[in-house]
């Protein structure tokens, strides 16, 4: 089941355990049951701390496996084969729910611990998911710190009735006590502070009692990320407050274009930022959502960022780098329909559409890119391109044009997406040539048309180009004094990871150099 390779890392892993745990097995007569099968015997000769059994209910989904701690409530349940992008998630709740620890804060386990109520957790993820693993890992520490807490963790392309029962369209999808509760990436901190009533406050008292920083960057994408270490390096008092650490980059599935790493995944990347950022004194503060910027009154003065949760940040300068987000269709049935056959990411929703017929908006290269890995999991792709030619690089359109199971129409202005029973049933479109429309019935389009910045927010205290970009000159500087921007918030061309990172660094620098000019008059 394992190759060696892999083996031997699990091998390593598991003589970290440090508490006896059982593998209670749950088989039917299927293939994939025979694999579990393979991979549990594999994982229980690692270990004489690992029992293996068959579990005897049936009232449990088959295949699937627990992973308890003898003679507690502790444990975990995987419903279907962990590997993947899973397989990360498989070693995590080997080792925890063996007791070794957690590398999270004492204050977030603290949290957890004192959660009040009881949780039974389930979430759909799929093996080809990058965002998945972060709400699974999550979920199982959840339930091993807190026994009150249960979680299992199901495939949903291997437990496609439940999928279709529960109306499950996109992943990770997450149900609490039975009811659907979340979906899409969650962070750990996002989990706990949606299920502990009272921790808005308890984090905005926190943030109120900071003293002003030398500079203060929003967002911590690679743009963000960047200005922090600059920043941080030169000496002075840093802080980073972001909606989500790692930004839109954490859904980006293959990154193969970043100087020296011929390829890595976003989650990936997203880990190493912060662990970079965390190698110096930067006060980060994640799940903080900026909602209005009040410029210093005059030069010398702090400036203040107005966040969400009720509390106020300053600083001597700031680094914006908001990022963008997915552009919408803004078609009527797309905000319906989300997350019930409209969707944004391929890889993670893509297997939940299994031989079936979807359509990819947009002919760009994240389109036609979306629409060759959809077309190796669906039954047939209808790529719809409003301008007369596709705009992807040539190599993507010659690999798309030779798949059999693809149409391509360009011309074409999708006007409306139609659903059924509460899920897409179609979309029509007008061919921009001859004013004709026309219906393609579809169970599922997927969204490719580019990204609209994160500056809303900014309207009205700050210059915004007429696409609401932040505007900036070659020093990273915006219309304020003391205010620079970075990233794909900002005017600069080319929205790439490599350029916002070098963007961000420039901020940085900017800023420093803002204050040292600043502080000798």
């Amino acid at each position: 089941m394992l190759d060696a390779n892999i083996k031997q890392q699990l091998q390593a892993y598991m003589e970290k355990l440090q508490q006896p745990i059982e593998l209670v097995a749950a088989y039917d007569d299927g293939d994939k049951s025979q694999e579990l099968k393979a991979l549990l015997d594999e994982i229980e000769s690692m270990s004489d701390k690992i029992t293996l059994r068959t579990e005897e209910s049936n009232d449990v989904r088959r295949p699937s496996f627990a992973i308890n701690r003898v003679g507690t409530d502790i444990g975990v349940r995987f419903a279907g084969i962990p590997m993947g992008h899973e397989f990360t998630s498989l070693v995590l709740a080997l080792l925890q729910v063996g007791g070794h620890p957690s590398k999270e804060s004492q204050d977030v386990i603290a949290q957890i611990q004192e959660l009040d109520g009881d949780f039974e957790f389930e979430t759909y993820f799929s093996l080809s998911c990058q965002n998945c693993p972060d709400v699974v890992q999550a979920l199982n520490l959840m339930s091993v710190l807190n026994p009150r807490i249960r979680h299992t963790s199901i495939d949903g392309a291997l437990f496609q009735d439940e999928v279709e029962e529960r109306e499950v369209m996109a992943v990770p999808s997450v149900f609490l006590n039975g009811e659907s509760w979340g979906q899409g990436r969650m962070t750990l901190e996002e989990i706990v502070s949606r299920l502990d009533t009272k921790s808005d406050e308890k984090e905005a008292e926190k943030i109120n009692q900071k003293d002003t920083f030398d500079v203060l960057v929003i967002g911590g994408g690679p743009a963000g990320s960047a200005a922090a270490i600059y920043a941080a390096r030169k000496g002075i008092s840093t802080g980073l407050a972001a909606d989500r650490f790692g930004g839109q980059v954490a859904d980006t599935m293959s990154i193969e274009n970043l100087i020296s790493v011929p390829y890595t995944e976003g989650p990936k990347l997203v880990t190493a930022m912060e662990q970079h950022v965390k190698e110096y004194d930067v006060d980060i503060m994640n799940m903080q959502h900026a909602e209005k910027l009040i410029p210093a009154a005059e030069r010398g003065m702090p400036h203040e960022v107005r966040l969400a949760n009720g509390a106020s940040l300053k600083a001597r300068t700031l680094v914006l780098a908001t990022g963008a987000r997915w552009r919408p269709l803004g078609v009527p049935g797309e905000a319906e329909y989300r997350n019930k056959g409209v969707a944004y990411c391929p890889h993670c929703d893509g297997p939940l559409f299994k031989g079936k017929h979807v359509a990819v908006i947009g002919g760009g290269n994240s389109g036609v890119e979306a629409a060759i890995d959809l077309a190796g999991i669906v039954g047939h792709v209808t790529l719809i391109e409003f301008g007369a030619e596709m705009r992807a690089d040539d190599v993507l359109q010659q690999k798309l044009r030779s798949m059999n199971n693809v149409d391509i129409i360009t011309s074409g202005q999708t006007t409306e997406i139609l659903g059924e029973n509460g899920r897409v049933s179609g979309l029509n479109y007008t061919d921009r040539n001859t004013g004709e429309n026309h219906h393609v019935a579809l169970e599922g389009v997927f969204i490719q048309i580019g990204l609209v910045p994160n500056t809303e927010w900014l309207q009205g205290d700050i210059e915004l180009s007429q696409h609401g970009e932040i505007v900036i000159n070659d020093r990273a500087e915006t219309s304020i004094p003391g205010i620079f921007a970075a990233g794909d918030a900002t005017t600069v061309p080319y929205k790439q990871i490599v350029i916002s990172m070098g963007e961000g660094s420039k901020a940085a620098l900017s800023a420093f150099d803002f204050l040292i000019r600043n502080s000798a008059k």
